[in-house]
């Protein structure tokens, strides 16, 4: 009876293509994001890896393009799987530049789970073991849905990623919301701070008739405040944006910004640490894919989280 019991586990770990379990602790992971050293959003997911890592007794290392660059961020995967780590953890900013290495390190054994950008079906593709982020076209939907209900008729969608199908989404379900077509009304707003607030400034000066924004995260969203602040339309303008800093939270208590999505990055570093650790040791895996957000912080629920923002929201 042993050996049926232990031939039926050892073919059930085959046919998952999981590898038994061998180590107590002490794995190594590591997770790779396309976000520029820059981009301070990031943070949230640095202490949620460091956290997991802590609690599980594994180490994880985090790594990026410095730029942004997505041929940097390829090599910085093609890097990682050569390292053999027990895990990878990834996101797919632009399928058909990551598609390559993010498959050729499921094909040498490696775990991996995809995180914030991408899609369900992309991260299926890609052979992941599941997805952890937010429905990002639902989540455009949702503020535009809110802002149209507010009166939103003409918007900015201050696009600084645009090189990342995700955020193009978010403008897409907002405008879809407001049952407009997108078109000019997304901007290449770029990275550099002085040049979002500049170019949020010319929009609004040749669109006078935009009574809201919506900015895709703090690096577009706290030039555009700006830009808000010293045209004097701060406050009368509908504003939304998607994740949150301490800054945008001083925005949303001001009432000079209406809510700010929150996709729960936190959820994003910390369970696929849990889920690759509990992988490793005992061979499972939850089946199915985890919506990390949306959820709208408003000034009614502000309270609740601005202290923890930038650290655990």
């Amino acid at each position: 009876m042993r050996k049926t019991l232990t031939a039926i586990a050892a073919a059930v770990f085959a046919v998952a293509g999981f590898a038994a379990p061998a180590s107590a602790e002490g794995e190594k992971f590591v997770l790779i994001s396309h976000a520029p050293d820059s981009d301070s959003w990031w943070n949230t997911i640095k202490n949620a890896i460091a956290v997991a890592g802590d609690q599980m007794k594994v180490s994880v290392e985090y790594r990026n393009p410095p730029t942004g660059d997505l041929a940097d961020m390829a090599r910085i995967v093609e890097q990682a799987a050569a390292s053999r780590p027990d895990g990878i953890i990834v996101t797919i900013a632009d399928y058909d530049v990551l598609s390559g290495p993010i498959t050729e390190a499921v094909a040498r054994g490696i775990p991996v789970i995809t995180i914030n950008s991408g899609t369900v079906e992309q991260s299926k593709k890609l052979g992941a073991l599941t997805h952890v982020g937010q429905p990002e076209y639902d989540a455009g939907f949702g503020a535009g849905e809110r802002l149209g209900a507010a009166g939103a008729k003409k918007f900015l969608c201050v696009n600084h990623y645009i090189t990342n199908p995700a955020s193009v989404e978010r403008c897409q379900g907002f405008a879809a919301a407001l049952g407009v077509e997108l078109g000019n009304q997304m901007i290449d707003a770029g990275q550099d701070p002085a040049e979002i607030q500049n170019k949020v400034s010319a929009y609004l000066q040749t669109n006078p008739d935009t009574n809201a924004i919506l900015a895709l995260g703090p690096t577009s969203a706290h030039p555009t405040l700006a830009a808000l602040e010293q045209s004097g339309k701060a406050g009368s303008m509908m504003f939304g944006t998607f994740d949150l800093s301490g800054e945008i939270a001083a925005g949303i208590k001001a009432g000079k910004i209406d809510f700010a999505i929150d996709q729960q990055p936190y959820l994003q570093g910390y369970l696929p640490v849990v889920f690759l650790t509990n992988l490793a040791r005992y061979g499972v895996m939850p089946s199915n894919p985890v919506n990390s957000g949306p959820g709208f912080v408003t000034k009614d629920n502000i309270e609740l989280v601005e202290k923890l923002a930038g650290q655990y929201r």
